[in-house]
This record gives C-alpha cells, sequence and structure tokens, in this order.
C-alpha cells in the first residue's frame, strides 16, 4: 500500500508529466523509439543473433538526476538559463532547497525504503526529498543543517546532498559510456523501496513474503521484507522465496547463467546452512534463497566476483550473467564513507574485462543501480501495480551493437531485463503463472504491462560494431555540464 503524506509546497515546479498510461506526454527527438502500445512480443530485430551474452551490471543507490540530471539530450533537471527551476520545500531552513553541483565524492544520501519514497514522490509532486532526510535520518546534520555535523557535504545554500548532482568532473567514465553507447533516461527502479525488493524484481519479477517456502500461491507482496532478513542473517541462505526465478525457466531450456556476488561460498556440495555470502548481503544476493534453486541444484552458480574475470579468460561465460558489487567500497551506496569513484572504478574493471576479451562482439552490458538512494529526481514514476514503479535510476547499454550515442526515452524498469533475456534466449516464455508450469500468486506479469519498452530498439546490427572504450579505473576528471557550475 502506498502511503501517501500531504507535505507542504512553497512553489515546486518541475516534476515530469506523463500520461494516463504513465508514458511520457511530450515526444522524444532522439534515441530509441517508443514501446509498442500492445505489450505484445515484436519481431526481432535483423542480427539479434549476434547477441550471445548477456550481462547485468547492478551498483547501488543513485537517482537519475543525481547522475545524469544535467547530460545533453536527457530528461535532467528542470532548469533555464542554466540555473534549476526546481524549488524543494525545507522544513529547517524555511526556504526552497534547489540541485547543486556535489564536488564531494562521498555522499550521504537519504532514506530509502517503502515510506520514504511515498515522502519523496508526494503524489507525484516530487518535492519531499529534504523532508524525508529531515523527518527520518538519525543525524544532526539532517535536524540543524549545521557545518559543524554536516561537513563538507552541503550544498552552497545549506542544501542536504541529496539534492546534489554529479557530472564528468566526478564520474568521467560513466559519462563517456553514455555518451558513446546508451543512455536510458526513463529507467526506473521496479519497486516502490530498498534494494532486496529490487534485486528480487532483477530475477524474478516479484518481492514478496511467502507463509510457505515450498508453495508459491502462499506468497503476498512485501516491499519491506524485514521478516526475510531475519531468516537469512549471517548470510544463510534457506528457501525463503517459493515463486518462481527467471534461472527455473533458463535451467528448464539449457540456458547458461551465473550471478557473480562477491566471495560466496554456495556450491552444490555446501549445505544450505553453511552457505555464506561473505563478500555481499542477502539483499544484493536473493537468488540462493529461491526454492526452485534449491530443487534444481543451481546454487553453485552463484559465484564469485573472481570466477566472472576466470569465465572470460577461459571463454565459458555463461549466456546471462548477473553482477552486484558486495560490500567493501565498490557499491557506491552512500552513507558507509566509500568514495563513488571506487564503484565507478570496479564497474570499468567489469566493462575493460569484457571489451578486451574474445567476448566483446557477442556481448551487451546493461548498467544500472538498484534504488535511488533517497537522492532528487524530478521523474514521478509510473503506477503499474501496488509494488511499482520506483523512483527513477541510471540505467544503460554498452555493446558494439548499441545505437551509438543515444538517448532512449522508452518508459524502462529492470522487467525490461527480464523481458530481454525471454526474448532472446526463451523464444518469448514470460514468468506468467499461467504457462511456466509452476504457478505463484504474483499479481502482475511485469514484462507484459502494456508502458514497458522493449530494450531490443537500442540495437543496431547495421552499424559498424563499436570498438571498445578501454578508459582508466581512476581517470582524470571530465569537463562541467554547465560552465560556471
Amino acid at each position: 500500500m502506498l502511503l501517501v503524506f500531504a507535505l507542504v509546497a512553497v512553489a515546486c515546479t518541475g516534476a515530469s508529466s506523463a500520461g494516463p498510461d504513465g508514458s511520457p506526454t511530450a515526444s522524444s527527438s532522439s534515441g530509441a523509439s517508443s514501446a509498442s502500445p500492445t505489450g505484445s512480443p515484436q519481431p526481432e530485430p535483423h542480427g539479434l543473433e549476434h547477441i550471445q551474452h548477456v550481462i547485468f551490471v547492478v551498483q547501488e543507490n543513485r537517482s537519475f538526476d543525481h547522475y545524469f540530471g544535467t547530460f545533453p539530450g536527457a530528461d535532467g533537471i528542470p532548469m533555464k538559463d542554466g540555473k534549476p527551476t526546481v524549488c524543494i520545500p525545507d522544513p529547517v531552513l524555511n526556504r526552497c532547497a534547489k540541485p547543486f553541483h556535489e564536488s564531494v565524492f562521498v555522499n550521504q544520501g537519504g532514506p530509502h525504503d517503502l515510506l520514504h519514497s511515498a515522502v519523496d514522490v508526494n503524489g507525484g509532486r516530487m518535492d519531499g526529498f529534504v523532508r524525508a532526510v529531515t523527518t527520518y535520518s538519525p543525524s544532526k546534520c539532517a535536524d540543524t543543517r549545521l557545518p559543524k555535523y554536516c561537513g563538507d557535504t552541503l550544498g552552497p545554500q545549506g542544501q542536504p546532498d541529496v539534492m546534489g548532482w554529479h557530472d564528468a568532473r566526478e564520474i568521467p567514465n560513466y559519462w563517456a559510456y553514455a555518451e558513446h553507447f546508451v543512455l536510458q533516461d526513463r529507467m526506473f527502479a521496479p519497486a516502490d523501496s530498498w534494494t532486496l525488493p529490487a534485486h528480487l524484481y532483477l530475477v524474478s519479477g516479484w518481492a514478496a513474503r511467502c507463509a510457505s517456502p515450498r508453495k508459491p500461491m502462499s506468497c503476498t507482496s512485501d516491499l519491506n521484507l524485514d521478516e526475510v532478513l531475519h531468516l537469512q542473517r549471517h548470510g544463510e541462505h534457506p528457501p525463503v522465496y517459493a515463486w518462481t526465478d527467471i534461472t527455473y525457466l533458463l535451467h528448464r531450456d539449457g540456458i547458461s547463467w551465473a550471478y557473480y556476488a562477491g566471495d560466496n561460498l554456495c556450491g552444490p556440495e555446501v549445505p544450505a546452512k553453511e552457505c555464506r555470502a561473505h563478500g555481499s548481503t542477502p539483499s544484493q544476493n536473493p537468488l540462493p534463497s529461491f526454492t526452485d534453486v534449491h530443487e534444481t541444484h543451481q546454487r553453485g552458480k552463484v559465484q564469485r566476483h573472481d570466477d566472472f574475470f576466470k569465465a572470460l579468460g577461459d571463454g565459458t561465460l555463461p549466456q546471462v550473467s548477473w553482477i552486484v558489487p558486495g560490500r567493501g567500497g565498490i557499491s557506491e551506496h552512500p552513507g558507509t564513507g566509500a568514495p563513488l569513484t571506487g564503484g565507478q572504478a570496479w564497474v570499468t574493471r567489469v566493462v575493460n574485462a569484457v571489451m578486451q576479451s574474445p567476448e566483446w562482439d557477442s556481448t551487451a552490458i546493461f548498467l544500472t543501480w538498484d534504488d535511488w538512494g533517497g537522492f532528487y529526481d524530478h521523474v514521478a514514476p509510473p503506477r503499474v501495480d501496488e509494488n511499482g514503479y520506483g523512483i527513477r535510476v541510471p540505467g544503460m547499454l554498452i555493446s558494439p551493437w548499441a545505437k551509438a550515442g543515444t538517448i532512449d526515452h522508452q518508459t524502462l524498469s529492470f522487467d525490461a531485463y527480464l523481458k530481454f533475456i525471454e526474448d532472446l534466449f526463451l523464444g518469448g516464455q514470460r514468468l506468467d503463472p499461467r504457462t511456466d508450469g509452476r504457478p505463484d500468486s504474483r499479481p502482475t506479469v511485469r514484462e507484459n504491462v502494456r508502458i514497458l519498452g522493449d530494450l531490443r530498439k537500442e540495437f543496431d546490427f547495421h552499424q559498424d560494431p563499436i570498438p571498445p572504450l578501454i578508459l582508466p579505473e581512476h581517470p582524470e576528471p571530465g569537463l562541467a555540464s554547465i560552465p560556471g557550475t
């Protein structure tokens, strides 16, 4: 259930408008075309057989406007003459809080779960970000906005850093990928909540709790999942999630996959109670707790990061791979003291490795972030069911066959990843309880939602393939997106 708080607005502007089905009301001048209005499977673009490997790299907790709000041509922060027109109520300073360029690499972000999503969105006004920090962050900085408590995290008018935005000065590699490949400016988190629901949607199209881990029909939607985390303390992965995830269909059709999540020890010979996730958290690594993964004896496909680089080196890269950052300074999770540059370096290492391997010519890398982390975004999320969509996150396609230098304005979510896998490898089979042979009680077949775009439209198999773009893991700062900021 969406909790909507009536917030006092001080004159807020800039929430992006949408049609009644959640699609943009304005036509796009660049990027891929809009999704089919029917939501039915579309004919495969000629040449899609070039894609033999699909890799999903999922970082943590950044909104689209926070990373790409000033990217040329993207649906970014509303501005006039290079200055934000946005006005977000600040209940501490009793004035507008405006977006500002954030040059600091260590960000604090804001609260970000089901409750806080409702506060931030505020019925579509997209003006609750500062209020959420003030009301729910347990820090003196949030309450007082004083430099002695906040250090260098405040903006020039005392704004909390949820109103900060970065550009190529802080994240030059991400901007380089966006410039050379495809940037997605309507990628919405799949749910109105935090990391665990997002990662569950990433692999299964749903987030729920189940009265019985052996009865898929006993599951009901849950975007908090506090009880689930209790079951998974200490990194144990007993069967918890009874509904069907995408690996069930992949396994049934003989499609290879792996989920690379840090230093996981979840081989088939390891009992469930001893299956630890030393390099990742249960919220980033839910697959070992799916009942069907246990029943099909696939837990050994949840592997270490080192296994990914080994697979690239020895030519055994699976057809479908997920890579999540795990613990340490590579997740970009705000509030941990780790600089965002650590995450950029990690992603660059992964992308460079693919580009320098024989698999580059047959690979599509989709890069995204799992939720908004409390950071400001001006686009109101479309509603497709009671669970989402959530607030916009950055997303991009990196591939030699990507439509070079374009912005995709289709409405997307992690459900589009499942749809792409199913269309590419499974003949259009969906995670549909009516057809997948393993009925569950999910409320929506997310891949069939009418407004969901088609990632196949981001490819151009008539162009010369884009050569590898090998970038330094620790690059020099790029140029300012807005002169004088």
